[in-house]
């Protein structure tokens, strides 16, 4: 009895430790994309808790091997001590106005136009036709098939 009592424990605290989502290893479907939860990569990481769409209840995922990724990236910056301003806008030059003129571009005219097709010749057949059957000759004998 013992021995039965012992067994149904067992199965009971294997079945629930098999329902709980455990953990999950995160792969990327593309290369080089990462996948961020809450500021941190997890990308080829371990994320354990309820988190996505199977989730019972909102828990705060754990994220073991993940790297914390800066929300704002060092692009560059501004050095007042460099003694000029950084770049802004487009880089423009003023060409010189006495410079020598390119020649003017020829004349291009394109137009398009659209028309309802012309009204069809009247025919001899009437708008709504009898039905017309075709019967076989009598006098014809068994169809050839292999012809």
């Amino acid at each position: 009895m013992r021995a039965a009592t012992a067994l149904a424990a067992l199965i009971g605290t294997s079945c629930t430790a098999f329902a709980g989502g455990g953990f999950d290893i995160v792969i990327p479907g593309r290369p080089g994309v990462p996948i961020i939860i809450n500021g941190v990569d997890a990308s080829y990481a371990v994320v354990e808790g309820e988190w996505g769409l199977g989730r019972g209840g909102q828990v705060q995922p754990t994220i073991y091997g993940g790297r914390y990724i800066d929300p704002r990236p060092n692009v560059g910056h501004y050095y007042p001590s460099a003694g000029h301003l950084p770049g802004y806008g487009r880089v423009e030059i003023q060409p010189p106005a006495n410079r020598k003129l390119p020649q003017p571009a020829e004349s291009y005219h394109q137009s398009w136009s659209a028309r309802s097709a012309p009204p069809a010749a009247p025919s001899d057949l009437p708008f709504y036709p009898p039905p017309v059957i075709v019967a076989p000759p009598i006098d014809a004998g068994p169809q050839d098939w292999r012809r």
